[in-house]
């Protein structure tokens, strides 16, 4: 039975999917509940078992949604929040039985919503200035992929080598491959499928709840901002659109080829050190390399404030600065921001996808104890991504300590053992 009035609130569940995020959202009528899953990947469980982890965590989605006893499972909206393996790996259909996507695409979502880079329009003939646009920046997210898919064999390839320090380069490469059968079954699952950019409204996707978009900008939304800040040098849309340019004239290389070096031991003795410096040279520009590439692509995640019975609810997928700069700029946006009730913490708890100018914003941060509190949720895993030395450690050692002072804090490395999700009824 549709579900007409407004939900009376709503249940958070936050499953743990190591490295990734996975978020399936229950709203409450009084004649049934309605169910949004927001993203669904990982590049790292805890235990190492991924695969199964996955497959577990489909199946008691499938359980959880059930919009009204007698009903067959049902998802009235999945939300991909970008292309990340941490984000989508989930909704992959490979293998032959059991695979996670198979079982969540059996729950026929009424909407699929994705950024708008990613609609398969771009890669139609363009007859307009902006679908040229449109089309190019596709094209370059492709060969993003393909770059990175050559650099994460590279890296695979420096470890024969005996090259240390590699952990990086791995993650982030394999982050970066493309997922061609998750993004299929997200483009195919759905009875409607939405590409978003900043300042559409998602009225229609659940009776009674506002559902505003607030990034990622469009390219034509990004050329306003840069006529407004020529004079800029540290802009990133003006300096990421210099990149894909340079993509679109020349395309980076393949990285690596049929041809490898031997093991490092099989060389002579007084070459092994000229091959060692030139291979840790190596890993290092690819390293910097496909941090620019996953910079961009974080960029393009989806920004969505749901709003509905007197509460706010944030969330931003992976979105870093470069994308909250456009929605910040616009008053009508930080008034809405000023009162989130709940706040899912950017990128897994990186260092620069929490804006201070954001956080400063909400003004239910507060003490322990106080009404109204802010409420934040984090999905990540220590030790998989940055540098605790270097100040770029994930989660953000800074930003978390500030996270616990004043706000109530959940991250889902607090789950333990069998423990593979938690719930957060108290919108209800």
């Amino acid at each position: 039975m549709a579900n007409t009035s407004s939900p009376s609130g709503v249940t958070i569940r936050t499953y743990q999917v190591g490295f990734g995020d996975c978020f399936l959202l229950t709203f409450h009528y009084s004649n049934g509940k309605s169910f949004v899953l927001i993203d669904f990947g990982t590049t790292g469980t805890p235990d190492g078992k991924d695969k199964q982890q996955l497959v577990k965590i489909a199946e008691d989605i499938k359980k959880q949604c059930q919009p009204a006893p007698g009903e067959k499972p049902k998802l009235h909206a999945i939300v991909a929040t970008h292309r990340h393996r941490d984000h989508i790996r989930g909704f992959s259909t490979e293998g032959r039985d059991g695979s996670p996507g198979k079982i969540i695409a059996t729950m026929k979502p009424d909407f699929v919503i994705q950024p708008w880079t990613e609609d398969p329009d771009a890669k139609k003939n363009a007859t307009k200035a902006t679908r040229d646009r449109v089309q190019h920046l596709r094209s370059s997210l492709d060969s993003m992929h393909e770059f990175a898919s050559g650099a994460f064999a590279e890296a695979q390839h420096l470890r024969m080598l005996g090259i240390s320090g590699l952990d990086q380069l791995s993650f982030i490469g394999e982050d970066n491959l493309a997922n061609k059968s998750a993004v299929d079954n997200l483009m195919t699952m759905g009875k409607t499928n939405r590409y978003v950019h900043s300042g559409m409204e998602l009225d229609d996707v659940l009776p009674g709840v506002k559902i505003h978009v607030l990034g990622p900008p469009n390219l034509e939304q990004t050329q306003k901002i840069k006529k407004q800040r020529a004079n800029d040098a540290n802009e990133f849309w003006f300096t990421q659109q210099q990149f894909w340019a340079i993509q679109g004239a020349s395309p980076l290389p393949k990285v690596g080829g049929p041809y490898r070096l031997k093991k490092l031991a099989q060389h002579p003795p007084v070459t092994r050190w000229l091959i060692k410096k030139a291979a840790e040279m190596r890993g290092e520009q690819l390293l910097r390399l496909v941090r620019i590439l996953d910079s961009a692509m974080n960029n393009t995640s989806v920004i969505l404030l749901f709003e509905f019975g007197g509460k706010t609810l944030l969330f931003p997928g992976d979105a870093q600065i470069e994308n909250w700069e456009y929605a910040l700029s616009q008053k009508k946006y930080t008034a809405m921001l000023k009162g989130v009730d709940l706040y899912k913490v950017g990128h897994h708890g990186s260092r620069n996808a929490t804006p201070k100018s954001l956080w400063r914003l909400f003004e239910k941060r507060a003490a322990p104890g106080a009404d109204g509190r802010l409420h934040t949720i984090v999905s990540t895993m220590a030790d998989k991504h940055g540098h605790e030395d270097k100040g770029t450690e994930v989660p953000r050692t800074t930003l978390i300590k500030e996270l616990k002072a004043k706000s109530d804090f959940f991250t889902t490395q607090d789950l333990e053992g069998a423990q593979f999700f938690r719930d957060d009824s108290v919108f209800v």
